[in-house]
């Protein structure tokens, strides 16, 4: 996970931190004063609409949906033509101060306060004006991260780890504790390893590589390194314990903790757990992994750190937290830490990603539907629960509510279209390119696929596995639908939506009768008690009692 402070600058603190884990950060959270209040406009609660689409070209992509990276301020001093050109991008820093991105042609560009020399470009000097790394470029970076000092890590396409800036603790991975002005190139017992992930806590830092094995280094002073002492680590050391002979999927870091998750989906914590952050039952730090045995039968597709609390979501898209909840942080409706995983978000439809970042108390994440929430620490007030935004991604909670308003994990600009399972699925209706099966209905044709269909209704599931003699044409003939009718069913086979007047809705209820698609019943009801006018009443009506709708109560 991407890290900056938001309490500690050390341009502007001691040289060290305390060494006693009892004074880690996460021990003295206070609560804000005032009472919370949403900050979100009523409009909010009506459901999500798209953000940035009017600066198409400062427009990436984070999570198969676009990101304006003109929210951030350092961003918005580039022009059109500047960010038209970024691949990828990040911002980080004490204040959201900093910020690198990398251009199509893979250059590399800075921007910022330069604390503790994180822009790596060679002296301490602060620019508001982008200026060019050049020891970095053609570099393809595929990971990025940064700690409090900031101290940034970087790893490569081609498996190569860089890092630079603040590095009092040996968190840099190269021997010393020098302040580390320009990348360089970290090789110390990784060698013939490919780092395919990092992630930075405070002062500490991990990596990941292509063979799942974690690595370690910097400082200690709870465990965080899991070498099962508190000494720090000048160079990259391999996390054994009970992770040996298991493979690393992810990587993730707290402040002052360390999560893994492994290919079983298990999870596993070490470090500092004085709030609960490791969720393991009790509040005593980690010298080495410990395995989170709250989640046993849970398979965690990803996991993502805050300051003091851990994110999970299952491969069935359930929400689980942990940790620090001193902001409403983890979603449980009160202020209570919580040693263990608890469900959150367990009254909404399927999560499919989630966010935090370890230089903030703030939690997002996004449904199935594209729906985004938010709770935590949001513009200074805590939001004890999850709450529904207007915007499309999780990238945008950070920029508008998070303290300071980082990016949680590093944005890609792709030029291709990026696009999710759903988004993809929604494209390729009715694609004469790409199709394998036609529908002629009324004269017109309707192109789809076997698979989506098998796949998403019972009644081609039969037609496609059995005896039907539709299962060996290309071209199906339709007479008992209109066109419009049958159309909106299979749309609403690729899209789960529906969009018709309620005088269409009605042979599409009709459609959803004799096909048993129960969900897609319910739908039309809603059109049609949302469409009833005096003109249209009796024959609406009608037509719901015809196909046992309930559709008014009067």
């Amino acid at each position: 996970m991407f890290s900056a402070s938001s309490a500690l600058s050390l341009r502007d603190a001691p040289d060290s931190p305390s060494s006693s884990c009892s004074s880690a950060p996460d021990a003295s959270l206070s609560p804000p004063t005032g009472s919370p209040r949403s900050p979100l406009s009523p409009a909010a609660s009506a459901g999500p609409s798209s953000s940035g689409q009017d600066a198409e070209a400062a427009l990436g992509h984070g999570g198969g949906v676009m990101v304006d990276l003109s929210r951030w301020p350092l961003f918005s001093l580039l022009a059109p033509e500047e960010l038209a050109v970024i691949r990828q991008a990040c911002v980080f820093g004490t204040s959201a101060n900093e910020a690198i991105y990398i251009t199509h042609s893979n250059e590399v560009f800075v921007m910022g306060l330069n604390c503790s020399g994180c822009l790596g470009t060679g002296d301490s000097l602060s620019t508001i004006v982008p200026k060019k790394v050049d020891f970095l470029r053609g570099k393809k970076a595929v990971s990025l991260s940064y700690g409090s000092g900031p101290h940034v890590l970087l790893a490569t396409d081609d498996g190569q780890l860089y890092t630079w800036g603040h590095n009092g603790y040996s968190q840099l991975g190269n021997g010393s504790t020098n302040q580390g002005l320009s990348p360089v190139l970290v090789t110390a017992n990784l060698t013939n390893k490919r780092v395919t992930q990092v992630c930075s806590g405070s002062h500490h830092s991990l990596a990941l590589t292509h063979d799942g094995e974690v690595f370690a280094w910097g400082y200690n002073n709870c465990g965080q390194i899991g070498s099962g002492s508190t000494a720090n680590q000048p160079y990259p050391r391999r996390v054994t314990g009970f992770l040996q002979g298991r493979t690393a999927m992810s990587i993730s870091c707290g402040q002052t903790s360390s999560m893994s998750v492994c290919d079983n989906g298990e999870v596993f914590g070490w470090g500092y757990n004085g709030n609960g952050q490791l969720g393991i039952g009790n509040n005593g730090n980690q010298m080495t992994p410990c395995r989170v045995q709250a989640l046993q039968g849970v398979c965690v597709q990803q996991l993502v750190s805050g300051y003091g609390h851990c994110l999970a979501l299952s491969d069935e898209g359930v929400c689980y937290s942990w940790g620090t909840n001193t902001y409403g942080q983890l979603g449980t409706g009160n202020k209570s830490n919580q040693l263990t995983p608890v469900r959150v978000l367990a009254d909404k439809e399927r999560v499919v990603e989630i966010a935090a970042c370890h230089s903030t108390h703030t939690s997002a994440a996004k449904t199935q539907s594209g729906q985004v929430y938010m709770w935590g620490q949001c513009r200074g007030q805590s939001l004890l629960l999850p709450t529904l935004t207007h915007f499309s991604c999780t990238d945008d909670v950070f920029a508008g509510f998070a303290s300071p308003p980082v990016m949680w994990r590093l944005v890609s600009v792709d030029p291709e279209d990026f696009l999710t399972v759903a988004e993809a699925l929604r494209k390729e209706f009715d694609s004469p390119e790409t199709c394998d099966l036609r529908f002629s209905v009324d004269g017109k044709c309707i192109h789809v696929h076997k698979a989506v269909l098998k796949i998403r209704c019972e009644h081609f599931r039969s037609m496609f596995r059995s005896q039907w003699t539709e299962d060996q044409q290309e071209v199906i003939e339709i007479g008992q639908f209109s066109f419009p009718v049958y159309k909106s069913f299979l749309q609403f086979l690729y899209t789960d939506t529906v969009d018709l007047p309620p005088e269409d809705a009605i042979g599409l209820l009709d459609l959803a009768t004799s096909y048993c698609e129960n969900r897609l019943k319910r739908l039309c009801q809603q059109i049609i008690k949302r469409g009833i006018t005096v003109d249209n009443a009796f024959t609406l009506l009608s037509a719901a009692i015809k196909y046992d709708a309930e559709v008014s109560s009067d």
